[in-house]
This record gives C-alpha cells, structure tokens and sequence, in this order.
C-alpha cells in the first residue's frame, strides 16, 4: 500500500509537454527500457510502496526521460544523520542523455521541493559527486549552497553536500 499524504495529480510543464508524477510499479518495464538499473528502480519503487520515498519520474507521452528519488528516512551516511537529521534528500537525479540541457532536471527538482514544503520539511539535501562541476553549477543556480564540512566518501566516490532552505518559498498546487 502506498502511503501518501499530498494530492497525486499529475502536473504538467512547459518544458516540452512533461508529465512529471510519482511512479508507479506499472512504470517498472518503461523505466528500465529507458534508463536499464532493473534493481535500483525496484528497489525505490519497494520503497516508495513503504512509505520511505518517493519515485519522480519525468514522461514525455508515456516515455520516461528522467526521474528523481526523494529520500526521507533516515540517511545511511552517518555525517548527514549526525548533521542533518531529519533533512530529506534528493537522490539519483537522471535525465536520458537525448533529453539533457533542456530543464527537465530542473523540473524535476522543482517538483520534488514542492513535494517536500507539501510534507512540512524546511531543507533538503543533496550529494554530487565531487568530479561533478556541472551538477555543482545547477544546484548553485536553483540555490543549493555547499556545507561547511568536507566532502562524503562512500566505498568508490566521494559527494560534496549541497543543502537548500525550503522556507519562505511559495508551495505551487498540482
């Protein structure tokens, strides 16, 4: 059963007619044809089903051009439980490469904020990979600010902390 308490309509953008909505197990085949990753897609949609997460997907008709994990259990990193409890995160940000530069990431991370501040949460907090500059230049342009701590390592990569103030910020309807 899924567990959510916020309006799941679809919304609609402008950025070439996406469909941007929590996905469903019914979006397993569609997800791995265009992304592949069969274990991590069930293994966020098991999540999602458990009231741990949710599953954001991007569709152009009914084809998947990007997705977004928005993760509010606890962190598995110890220094973002220790230093941003509570704080969700945004996790495995993935835009097709036939659909990047076109502000289908933006709208994705949009979309998830907006689903936060619905939820009550003040932040939220994202790790890119340190090697990552252009990832580091869209968070800094949608206001991500870096922590002040060094980076995260995690067994082959190491992620620098971006947090972002969901406060003050208008909550747009679906």
């Amino acid at each position: 059963m899924l567990l959510l308490t916020w309006p799941l309509t679809q919304r609609r953008s402008t950025v070439f007619d996406l469909t941007i909505r929590p996905a469903i197990d019914a979006d397993l085949t569609a997800l791995v044809r265009s992304f592949g990753q069969v274990g991590f897609f069930s293994d966020r949609l098991r999540r999602q089903r458990q009231g741990r997460g949710m599953l954001l997907i991007a569709l152009r008709g009914a084809i998947p051009v990007g997705n977004v994990y928005v993760w509010w259990e606890p962190a598995e990193e110890p220094e973002l439980r220790e230093r941003l409890p509570g704080v969700p995160l945004l996790t495995h940000l993935e835009v097709h490469p036939h659909h990047r530069n076109r502000g289908i990431g933006t709208a994705l991370i949009r979309e998830a904020e907006d689903v936060l501040r619905r939820r009550g949460h003040r932040r939220v907090a994202l790790g890119v990979d340190v090697r990552n500059v252009d990832a580091q230049r869209l968070y800094t342009r949608l206001d991500y600010t870096e922590w002040p701590y060094p980076p995260v390592r995690v067994p082959e990569e190491t992620f620098q902390i971006f947090v972002k103030s969901l406060v003050d910020m208008p909550i747009k309807h679906a």
